[in-house]
């Protein structure tokens, strides 16, 4: 149960990062720093979801 619920609030943080990254990205001038920062973040929770994933089947 305690994987099941740390995917569940990874996958929330990688929902949240995926709305910031929107929003960073619609802006008129937006910072391509912050972009790669927190798409390289999204990423990495994105690794380590279906690690634990792979772990809990």
């Amino acid at each position: 149960m305690a994987v099941e619920a740390r995917i569940r609030e990874l996958g929330s943080r990688h929902q949240s990062l995926e709305r910031m990254i929107q929003e960073e990205a619609s802006r008129p001038a937006s910072d391509a720093m912050k972009l790669k920062e927190l798409k390289r973040k999204k990423l990495k929770l994105k690794e380590e979801i279906e690690a634990l994933g792979a772990q809990a089947h």
